[in-house]
């Protein structure tokens, strides 16, 4: 399985001065990170990635201490990311389960793709709260089958 998961609440955009790449986690959205450790507590997968800004590295550091993995920064789950990139990236992992963490722009994009050429159905309205999770079946080609959300925590 790929578990697809949006970072968690992050400072605001507009008030932030500094790189966007830079901006991190909010004190809520630091919960919501060691939250996703119960939400994911029965998820087996053997990798962590990440796009490589701040605010998704953060997200999945305490699921990266429990399960004793590193973080692999990936720039295919940048915001702005190329969806060519994402499937690949997905492919990659599929055979092996993953964590990847990205933006409320590339894991929609990804989603609704999956929904337009696979046989995945999507029997709700799609959704991508911060801090929220798609967990993506996958065959044994490492084909996607199914995309179920999980709510934020």
């Amino acid at each position: 399985m790929i578990y697809l998961v949006r970072h968690a609440k992050a400072g605001d955009r507009d008030s932030w001065t500094g790189h966007d790449r830079l901006r991190p986690l909010t004190p809520a959205g630091h919960l919501q990170a060691v939250a996703l450790l119960d939400v994911l507590d029965d998820a087996r997968f053997a990798r962590i990635v990440s796009s490589p800004y701040v605010r998704c590295l953060e997200t999945v550091v305490p699921l990266a201490g429990r399960h004793y993995l590193p973080i692999q920064p990936h720039d295919a789950l940048a915001e702005g990311a190329a969806l060519d990139e994402v499937i690949k990236l997905v492919d990659e992992c599929a055979p092996t389960g993953a964590v990847l963490c990205s933006h409320g722009d590339v894991i929609p994009d990804l989603i609704g793709h999956l929904a337009a050429t696979t046989a995945v159905e999507l029997v709700e309205p799609l959704r991508c709260a911060k801090g929220s999770t798609w967990v993506l079946d996958t065959d044994t080609s490492g084909a996607v089958t199914a995309a179920t959300y999980r709510p934020a925590p």
